[in-house]
């Protein structure tokens, strides 16, 4: 492309004639207009024997010659002032750049040229440009020494890597937007694939709504869904609580007022059996909010006796909802993972690591699918493992780092502040704007960044624009570029698969960008769909698809991943629970299987064995 020398100390000769065999063909045009940000430049589009040479194209990066430095411009828009082809003499063009920076050369013999974001001495009038030199545009990507990965190659040069700065992609958090089927899945894929390798103690928690990450990632994930999954609801606070009972309808003030005073109450229960409704007060009160086990039954009988009160007639009409809620929840098959009769012991160390890999053993990843769970627990779920995430890694004082990637995020937080669940917004905001301060970071992907909380979006600092097609999409994302690089968003509605525009901490500067080839085998959700071809002669299986439907456990107890199978007669508490479990006498009822009551005991006072 250009003969260079062995070593350069500044320019002293000129910049587009390094030896004087080359030919004033290197000198491709003359700036003619510049303000404070683009510059336009006079050209001919073929050469002095007619041929066209397509040496101005959009999106070419060219270097202006100044003497001691050289302008660096990106090409942005090209035409003919009088819309008209000859094909009598040369055609003249007006090329329009948009100035992104300048280059040096370094001040010791034979030192890489340097790039400065800014311009500190703009092109003349008459300035030279010409064809960016390949070290130029090395330079203009260099990272400086940042710790870096390779996720790519540039759109401009395919032999020069595209780097981004991991550590400060990560610890600011980071966006990838784009239109259904251009590949973020695959991106996300590579991405994190790379951060592993370059961060082993990273661990990362996938929020994935469509199962398919799994199998992209089968040597360092752990796969938790819906039958997997062991969350106990005494986990929750009261706010996720009651997202679960009402079901993501309006919540009663009345309903929430009375759990607000009996669950402390069930959970001081739990702690002293022997204890009756007494509520102990003081700085080791236990309140509603607090992640201490306690169980359903003892729950239901503060009801029940809240409701034999004489002063609590007008208030039995409220507790009588409340009481059909909680049943109805905790008898519902698809809040198993919930109200499981297994998870009333104290289970929080289990669960935690379980899900947040610790100690991780090789696998420090954890896709969290659901895929199959209600669309309105996800809303809770998604706010305890936020949640969880951002105390984990407050209280671990930096020793855990953790990635909450939110694949679909606009699920959990809409712009419009009327949709959604409030907690989960609040969870993942607080990861957004404290979480970097403590090792917890937050990977927001999209294909509707314009239906995202902007709050969110303006915490996240590196940015991967893929194609986008919806003007008001492309409009958000434009307001997060700086106004020197505004002019690479133009290709935002005509990238190709693979592409993307990364802007922001880290990279050095605006980059059009092509993600590395992934093996066929490792591309997200390519398992699944390879289970779902239907062969030749195949038939639907109409029973399975019912069965998953219903959601109805089988009579016989299937044992949990993360659950030790125990008695589920028994709850934690009770006098023998830790003993071999002895021949109860049968009941037709199985409440006191649900429950973990004993017979003849519901609503009365517990009375020692």
């Amino acid at each position: 492309m250009y003969v260079e020398r062995e070593a350069s100390v500044g320019e002293p000769t000129s910049q587009e004639r390094r030896q004087t065999e080359q030919n004033d063909k290197r000198i491709l045009g003359n700036v003619v207009q510049c303000d404070g940000a683009r510059a336009t430049i006079s050209a001919y589009a073929d050469d002095a024997d007619g041929a066209v040479t397509g040496l101005w194209t959009v999106g070419k990066m060219i270097s202006i010659n100044l003497g001691s430095t050289r302008t660096v411009g990106l090409v942005y828009a090209i035409g003919k002032s009088d819309r008209a082809w000859s094909n009598e003499g040369q055609n003249a063009i007006e090329v329009s750049i948009e100035l992104i920076g300048e280059v040096r050369d370094g001040a010791e013999p034979g030192a890489r040229p340097v790039f400065d974001r800014g311009i500190t001495t703009y092109p003349h009038i008459g300035a030279i440009a010409h064809r960016i030199r390949t070290r130029d545009l090395q330079a203009v990507y260099d990272l400086a020494g940042r710790h870096s990965i390779t996720i790519g190659t540039l759109a401009q040069d395919e032999t020069i890597a595209a780097n981004i700065a991991i550590d400060d992609t990560l610890a600011r958090h980071f966006a990838i937007v784009g239109t259904t089927g251009v590949g973020k899945s695959t991106a996300v894929s590579l991405l994190l694939r790379k951060s592993i390798a370059a961060r082993p103690d990273l661990r990362i928690l996938i929020l994935d709504p469509h199962n398919e990450f799994a199998a992209s990632l089968p040597e360092y994930c752990v796969r938790v869904d819906s039958k997997t999954l062991d969350l106990p609801f005494w986990m929750f606070t009261l706010e996720e609580f009651a997202e679960v009972l009402f079901r993501g309808r309006e919540t009663e003030p009345e309903e929430i007022d009375a759990l607000r005073d009996l669950i402390p109450a069930a959970k001081n229960l739990y702690r002293n059996p022997n204890s009756g409704s007494y509520i102990r007060r003081g700085s080791d009160a236990l309140t509603a909010d607090t992640p201490v086990p306690y169980r359903i039954a003892d729950l239901l009988k503060q009801i029940d006796e809240r409701m034999g009160m004489l002063e609590s007639k007008t208030d039995r009409p409220t507790l009588k909802s409340l009481k059909t809620r909680i049943e109805s929840a905790a008898a519902d098959p698809r809040y198993r993972f919930m109200f499981n009769s297994r998870l009333i012991e104290d289970t929080i160390h289990e669960t935690i690591g379980n899900i947040f890999r610790v100690p991780h053993h090789g696998r420090p990843v954890t896709c969290f699918e659901m895929a199959g769970m209600p669309s309105e627990v996800v809303n809770s779920v998604c706010s305890v493992l936020a949640r969880l995430a951002f105390d984990l890694a407050l209280w671990s004082e930096g020793k855990l780092q953790l990635l909450f990637l939110c694949e679909e995020a606009h699920r959990y937080m809409p712009a419009d502040p009327r949709l959604g669940f409030a907690p989960t917004r609040h969870a993942l905001s607080r990861i957004a704007k404290e979480g970097r301060k403590y090792g917890c970071y937050l990977g927001v992907v999209t294909q509707r960044p314009g239906e995202l909380d902007p709050t969110i979006l303006s915490q996240c600092s590196t940015f991967f624009a893929m194609r986008l097609a919806n003007e008001q999409d492309q409009a958000i994302i434009r307001s997060a570029i700086a106004d020197s690089s505004a002019s690479t968003l133009a290709f935002l509605s005509s990238m190709g698969q693979r592409e993307a525009i990364a802007f922001g901490e880290g990279v050095a500067t605006t980059m059009r960008l092509k993600f590395e080839k992934l093996p066929s085998h490792l591309l997200p959700g390519t398992a699944k769909r390879e289970e779902a071809t239907s062969k030749p002669g195949d038939d639907v299986d109409l029973v399975a698809i019912v069965e998953r439907l219903r959601n109805v456990p089988k009579s016989t107890q299937q044992a949990m991943a993360f659950a030790e199978v125990v008695d589920s007669g028994r709850q934690a508490g009770d006098p023998d629970y830790r003993k071999p479990p002895a021949a109860r006498p049968p009941s037709d009822d199985d409440f006191d299987m649900r429950y973990g009551l004993k017979p003849a005991t519901f609503g009365l006072r517990p009375q020692n064995d």
